[in-house]
């Protein structure tokens, strides 16, 4: 069965990716104790890149091959692509918790999620989440914003 070609530029991107991603990991410092610390997170996401590229190589059926065919490049990955360069853009200017509270429902929402409600929570508390897990409990320094910070007015 061939590969589908459709797959194979972004099986291949996420690939390179994750390689880069795992080789730029081994950068980050060992903990003062010498254990992993905060290179663990970037490992493991970059091996799911890994994973994932790989998974995609998979051959195809001929059904799915004429399907494929017909499909083109889907806007969703192109408009999440775009939202992560506004959002990394957006960290620089605005700090780490009103960007990410602004990017996390826009993100929700394209992968499916239309529940107001829901997308108003994760607003509020995705943030707040990952601010508790990085940067509280696993000590890594947030990234602060240029133009205003929340973090200025809680003492973060």
């Amino acid at each position: 069965m061939p590969l589908n070609l459709h797959q194979t530029g972004p099986a291949i991107a996420l690939l390179a990716t994750g390689a880069v991603a795992v080789t730029a990991s081994f950068w980050i410092p060992l903990d003062y104790d010498g254990s992993m610390g905060a290179r663990v997170f970037p490992l493991i996401s970059a091996g799911v890149l890994i994973l994932l590229g790989g998974l995609m190589l998979r051959p195809v059926k001929a059904d799915e091959e004429a399907e494929a065919s017909h499909a083109g490049i889907p806007a969703g990955p192109l408009m999440l692509l775009a939202l992560v360069v506004f959002y990394l853009w957006l960290i620089g200017k605005l700090g780490y918790l009103i960007s990410t509270g602004l990017v996390t429902p826009v993100a929700l929402w394209l992968f499916g999620i239309r529940n107001p409600a829901g997308l108003a929570v994760a607003a509020l508390t995705a943030p707040f989440t990952f601010h508790l897990i990085f940067f509280e409990a696993l000590g890594v320094f947030p990234p602060y914003g240029a133009w205003f910070d929340l973090l200025d007015l809680i003492g973060g």
